[in-house]
């Protein structure tokens, strides 16, 4: 299903949102081009490389998952659903809807736990190779006496995905339940892709009405 935002805070989340996903798969693809020109070129490689494009994903598959939810682009099996009566089918989504935010809450608590011991007392841990440029830690405070605090990236900076993709997933899940309530929705997973196909069909015999009208048997006999 297509999603439209309605107000402006949920414009301004959705082109966050999009934003954010397509500036994390132009950064892979920039630093994964990139270090593929450096070795095979150069001769040299980018020894952060690896580790950015890591975490990069890491971003990339927790926005993704709450975005997917939002516009119904889950997979999922609806062969019982499709059976029942509207008001079954209603009760059912609620139902899964209600499972999913529990399993989303639970990964809430332990994304912010996990973050928060690299937030906390874990704070000095770094990345293994991806730099931290002094002129940005200047810029946010993270100095002492004068001096950078690290050299490479704080671990707790790409690990904050975890809580807040969760969050947002979260978020989604009590939005698509919402929607369901409300007769907006049926479902929370994907169950349209043999509906655009037929609609293609039929689009396509309209176009080209002749298309009913050949033999298939006509070409066996030419062959």
């Amino acid at each position: 299903m297509s999603w439209k935002p309605r107000n402006r805070l949920a414009y301004f989340v959705n082109e966050f949102e999009e934003i954010a996903i397509a500036t994390l798969l132009g950064l892979m693809t920039a630093i994964t081009f990139a270090n593929v020109v450096a070795r095979y070129v150069f001769h040299s490689g980018i020894l952060w490389g690896l580790e950015a494009t890591t975490y990069l994903f890491a971003w990339l598959v927790l926005f993704g998952a709450s975005y997917a939810v939002k516009t119904t682009a889950h997979l999922g099996v609806d062969a019982l659903l499709n059976i029942l009566p509207p008001r079954a089918q209603k009760a059912l989504a609620l139902l899964a809807v209600a499972a999913c935010l529990l399993y989303a809450g639970m990964l809430v608590y332990g994304g912010w736990e996990y973050w928060y011991k690299f937030y906390g007392k874990l704070s000095f841990l770094e990345a293994e190779d991806v730099p931290f440029p002094g002129w940005i830690q200047q810029l946010v405070g993270l100095t002492e006496d004068g001096a950078s605090r690290y050299e490479n990236l704080p671990r707790y900076i790409p690990y904050a995905i975890l809580p807040f993709g969760m969050a947002l997933l979260f978020l989604r899940f009590v939005q698509a339940g919402w929607r369901i309530w409300k007769g907006e929705q049926r479902m929370i997973i994907a169950s349209h892709e043999a509906d655009d196909l037929l609609e293609d069909i039929e689009e396509d015999i309209e176009e080209h009405p002749d298309l009913l009208s050949i033999d298939p048997t006509d070409e066996r006999r030419d062959r």
